[in-house]
């Protein structure tokens, strides 16, 4: 394969000086960063390397998406907190999913992921070689968690015999692109003798384990109730956390003792500002995490709690959550936003090495940012009025996203996908879910489950 060098008027490496280089370019060779600097550096070293010349641009690692779900419910499951949510439109609509319908799904989220600059996103859902075909047909880097329950109340989820089917078929696969990982909806959807195959299972195949915790002040009190312990010491006891990494979703309501145990065991954490704002769960305590030395990356959660998949609109929101809840206005200041949304997000799946900053030897996933646009002006990029990260947290968003690169290769190019007719997309998913919803209803419906948002939907 060629070389060819990426030249914009910013690059910002996110390498452990939050270096930003002015007219610099970054080297592709076979998917990989093989140089960064000064574009006229690059220039001279590397003569005969084609040149991709990015105007009014700044370049910057792709966004690692560290917590979602994919699904096209968007709109249709709105004003419950989390547990009454689950059980009267999330878990419903599970019953009744078709393999075509999961598919779907992650072709939608994932092109909307990497319209709006997502390179890497871990995904909990489910009939998930359907998930796989579709980061491989569009090229996205995933981490693919199914969603599991081990439990007779929950028998219409994924189970681990289809994890560990999906291990074996697809982890690294599409040249690494893909990796799956042992997930669980919850530690209390499943029952004991799962627990340790799930640890069996992490370390038989050296994969991660992926599942939500202290997400709710019901979370924390049930498995107090059932345990006598609280939920991040329960996954310990349970040997929930002895695969090679672990990441947790939410952490809204853990406490100091938990934290420290978190931090001893390497355990990450999928922070999810929006999804928690919206189903009323609480402000996770991030600046602890941080100070305790996790490491916490940003999720968007799924399309039905955010309501989009925006990691822009993610960063803003965590500052002004982070800053909100303390009430202390230089809570969670922008750069460590940045880093949450790229390295610090590797490095709570435990791939910094690979991903989540430009650096010699890492894959060549990198995202382009118009800087011509009004959201991005006045950009000052050096002095103590440099703004650049505060522009990225507060000001940018998805759409300002003008190519999208995944190991070398162009996904997005000038906004436009390139792996998928959005508009025939966007139309199958608008003639699938009415289908979807009828379903759904007459299962609720046989179930004696009444729910009025659910009966205005699919029934015209």
């Amino acid at each position: 394969m060629t070389s060819e060098l990426i030249r914009a008027d910013l690059v910002l490496t996110m390498d452990a000086h939050n270096t930003v280089i002015e007219d610099g370019a970054v080297l592709v060779k076979d998917g990989l960063i093989a140089d960064v600097g000064p574009a006229q550096e690059l220039l001279a070293r590397h003569p005969f390397a084609s040149v991709r010349r990015l105007t009014d641009r700044l370049l910057m690692p792709g966004l690692v998406n560290t917590h979602c779900h994919s699904g096209m419910l968007r709109g249709t499951a709105e004003g419950l907190p989390v547990w009454d949510w689950l059980q009267q439109y999330i878990d419903p609509m599970h019953r009744v999913l078709l393999p075509s319908e999961a598919r779907l799904s992650s072709m939608l989220c994932y092109s909307e992921a990497l319209l709006s600059g997502t390179t890497t996103v871990v995904d909990m859902w489910r009939y998930m070689h359907g998930s796989a075909e579709a980061a491989d047909e569009l090229g996205i880097r995933a981490v693919l968690v199914p969603y599991v329950a081990e439990h007779p109340d929950h028998d219409y989820f994924e189970t681990l015999d289809d994890n560990d089917a999906l291990i074996q078929r697809w982890h690294g696969g599409a040249n690494g692109r893909i990796n799956v990982w042992v997930g669980l909806e919850h530690m209390f959807y499943a029952v004991p003798q799962a627990w340790k195959r799930i640890a069996d299972i992490c370390k038989a195949n050296q994969v991660g384990f992926h599942t939500h915790s202290n997400e709710s002040r019901f979370d924390v009190e049930e498995t107090l109730r059932r345990y006598g312990i609280r939920p991040v010491q329960a996954l310990e006891k349970f040997g929930l956390l002895d695969a090679s990494k672990v990441l947790l979703a939410h952490c809204v309501w853990v406490d100091d003792e938990e934290i420290a145990l978190m931090a001893q065991r390497n355990v990450g954490v999928a922070h999810n500002p929006i999804s928690n704002m919206k189903l009323a769960s609480g402000a996770a305590p991030i600046e602890k995490l941080l100070a305790a030395g996790v490491a916490v990356g940003l999720g968007t959660d799924g399309e039905k709690e955010n309501n989009n998949l925006d990691m822009f609109e993610e960063m803003k929101v965590s500052s002004l959550l982070a800053k909100f809840a303390s009430l202390n206005a230089a809570a969670l200041d922008a750069w460590s936003v940045c880093r949450m949304a790229t390295i610090d997000g590797a490095r709570a799946l435990g791939m910094e090495h690979q991903i989540g900053s430009l650096e010699i030897g890492k894959a060549a996933d990198m995202i382009a940012i118009r800087v011509d646009t009004p959201r991005m002006t006045p950009l000052i990029t050096r002095g103590p009025l440099a703004n650049l990260h505060h522009n990225l947290v507060h000001a940018v968003q998805g759409g300002d996203v003008d190519m999208t690169m995944v190991a070398g290769r162009v996904l997005v190019e000038n906004g436009q996908l390139k792996n998928a007719e959005l508009d025939v997309l966007i139309t199958e998913v608008n003639q699938t879910v009415p289908d979807l919803f009828a379903r759904r209803k007459t299962w609720l419906d046989q179930a004696g489950v009444s729910v009025n948002e659910l009966d205005r939907v699919g029934t015209a």
